[in-house]
């Protein structure tokens, strides 16, 4: 059975796997776009977006108290106190206005040593206000009065 067993195992060990992620998160954000594997920046995705909310959280927070409480979770997660740093003075702000998706993957093809399917992941610009959205999507996001006016225009 595989009942609650829902996270990357990566082909590794637990230890192996935390510091590979946390390297990578630091990569991520000192980079801000760093190629990898596509199943490795699968994994990534959701550990690096958390300590985004970390850094966001300790941003829009008055209290020092709590600004240190985030910082000190970043840290211990990261494992790289120049990278946590960087996150939280400089790349925070970027994303104050944003809820959520911090990251975007794109896939590169097949690696030529070893055929491995390598991906792009980088952290989205500031000015990107939305995420990219199907034709179908943008039609449903539509107040009523331009669909009624892109339908008689039809």
């Amino acid at each position: 059975m595989r009942h609650r067993s829902n996270h990357h195992v990566l082909g590794v060990k637990t230890a192996h796997r935390r510091s590979l992620i946390a390297n990578l998160a630091a990569a991520l954000f000192t980079n801000a776009r760093i190629t990898t594997t596509l199943s490795r920046a699968r994994a990534l995705r959701p550990y690096a977006e958390r300590l985004v909310t970390f850094a966001k959280k300790a941003a829009q927070s008055s209290d020092k108290a709590v600004k240190l409480h985030y910082y000190r979770l970043a840290i211990a997660k990261l494992r790289n106190e120049d990278a946590a740093q960087l996150l939280f003075k400089t790349r925070a702000p970027e994303f104050l206005a944003r809820n959520g998706g911090y990251t975007r993957i794109y896939k590169l093809g097949a690696r030529k040593g070893d055929a491995a399917e390598q991906a792009l992941i980088e952290l989205v610009a500031k000015d990107d206000k939305t995420p990219a959205m199907t034709p179908k999507a943008k039609a449903a996001k539509q107040p009523k009065a331009k669909k009624e006016a892109a339908a008689a225009q039809a």
